[in-house]
C-alpha cells in the first residue's frame, strides 16, 4: 500500500534531502488534501515539534478533520498520543521517546502501550549507517534498527522504518536493509526513504511492506491521485 506523506514545518508543507536540506515547500494545502482524500492512511509528520522548535498542532487537527491521518513528530508521551487520537488521528507514530541513551527504554514502550491501542500505535525506528537515529535524526544511537524492533514489538501493531541515508533523495529504496528489517518482527512494517517509483511500491506490497512516499509524489513522479 502506498501512504502519501505530509511533512510540515514553519506552517507549510515541506520535502527536506536526509531530514537536513529544504528542497521543496508549498502552503498550497487544499490541492494536496484534495489528491490524498481517497487514500485509506495519509501519514502527517509534525518536523518543528519532532525537532522541538514548536509545532504545527491547528494544521495537524485539520488534516486529520479531513483525512484519515496517522500523525506523529514531537509526541514525547502518552498523554500528547491520546490527545492526537482524541483530535481525530487513526494512528499515532511514536518514535525518540521510545529510545535512551543506549537504546531501546522498554519503560517507557511500555507507558505508551498501556495508554494506546496497539493497533493505534505505530514505532519510528529510523535508521542511518544501521545504526538507529532520534531527535531529529541528530543523535546517533548504538543499536541496530533489527534489535530495536524485536524489542518494540509487543508494544505495537506497525513499526516506521525511515532509511536516513537515502530520505529524500529519490535514489531508490534500499530493499536489502528493509527487507532486513521486516524479517526481524511480525508486526506490519512501512517503509520509507529514497522511493522514486510506483515499481518500488509494488514490490514492496508483494513483500507485505507498505510504502510512505513524499518527495516521488510531490515531484510528479508517482501519480499523487490513487
Amino acid at each position: 500500500m502506498l501512504i502519501p506523506s505530509i511533512d510540515l514545518m514553519d506552517g507549510r508543507i515541506v520535502q527536506l534531502e536526509r531530514g537536513e536540506r529544504l528542497v521543496l515547500a508549498t502552503d498550497d494545502f487544499e490541492i494536496w488534501v484534495a489528491r490524498f482524500s481517497d487514500y485509506p492512511i495519509v501519514q502527517v509528520i509534525d518536523l518543528d515539534a519532532a525537532m522541538g522548535r514548536g509545532s504545527n498542532s491547528e494544521i495537524v487537527r485539520d488534516l486529520c478533520a479531513r483525512l484519515p491521518c496517522q500523525v506523529g513528530g514531537g509526541v514525547r508521551t502518552p498523554e500528547r498520543a491520546v490527545e492526537l487520537l482524541e483530535s481525530g488521528a487513526r494512528r499515532v507514530i511514536v518514535g525518540s521517546s521510545l529510545f535512551g541513551p543506549h537504546g531501546v527504554d522498554t519503560g517507557a514502550a511500555g507507558q505508551f502501550a498501556s495508554a494506546v491501542p496497539a493497533e493505534r500505535l505505530i514505532a519510528a525506528v529510523d535508521s542511518r549507517g544501521n545504526r538507529v537515529v532520534i531527535h531529529g535524526w541528530k543523535t546517533t544511537l548504538s543499536i541496530s534498527p533489527r534489535d530495536a524492533v524485536r524489542q518494540l514489538e509487543p508494544c505495537v501493531s506497525a513499526f516506521l522504518y525511515t532509511h536516513v541515508d537515502d530520505e529524500g533523495t529519490l535514489g531508490g529504496i534500499n530493499k536489502e536493509a528493509v527487507t532486513s528489517v521486516a524479517r526481524a518482527t511480525t508486526r506490519r512494517l512501512i517503509a520509507a526513504g529514497g522511493i522514486r517509483s510506483r515499481e518500488e511500491v509494488d514490490d514492496l506490497a508483494a513483500l507485505g511492506i507498505d510504502a510512505v512516499v513524499g518527495m516521488a509524489i510531490y515531484r510528479g513522479l508517482i501519480e499523487s491521485q490513487k
